[in-house]
């Protein structure tokens, strides 16, 4: 009996605490995604034709968003009955913008106004024996455009 209380009480501690932290880690995310709106990313190869001068630059922005108890416990009892799992779907919708997010910020901080080419490459670490998701990467990365004045 005390395991199923002790069990119950992390699930409880792992939806509260866990949504906090993705609710707010989603505001972060809005707040500066309506700042770098400004710096346009675009997955075609060739940037648009110009006559301005122009140098280019790597850019790229990583992140690591580990998964919540809860989000693990969904996942097992989704994984018993296949389908969608949503609740890690959130998790890479975060690290994906997280990660356009600071390769935005690194063009920025460069002068560019344009990132064309972008990329994205994620990949799922594993936690434990049974090679549980314990956290997701994602890469981004592009060419940065910088006007030369």
């Amino acid at each position: 009996m005390t395991d199923l209380v002790v069990f119950l009480v992390l699930l409880t501690l792992g939806f509260v605490f866990g949504r906090l932290a993705e609710s707010r880690h989603f505001k972060s995310i809005q707040k500066r995604e309506r700042e770098l709106a400004t710096v346009l990313a675009f997955s075609e190869r060739l940037p648009p034709p110009t006559n301005t001068p122009r140098r280019v630059a790597l850019v790229g922005g990583n992140v690591v968003i580990s998964v919540d108890y809860f989000k693990m416990i969904a996942a097992g009892l989704r994984s018993l009955f296949g389908g969608r799992v949503r609740s890690f779907e959130s998790l890479v919708e975060r690290a994906r913008r997280e990660a356009l997010l600071r390769m935005k910020q690194q063009a920025l901080e460069l002068g560019a106004a344009m990132v064309v080419n972008v990329k994205l490459e994620t990949a799922s670490i594993s936690k434990g024996s049974k090679g549980q998701i314990g956290a997701v990467e994602v890469y981004a990365y592009g060419t940065a455009l910088i006007d030369i004045t």
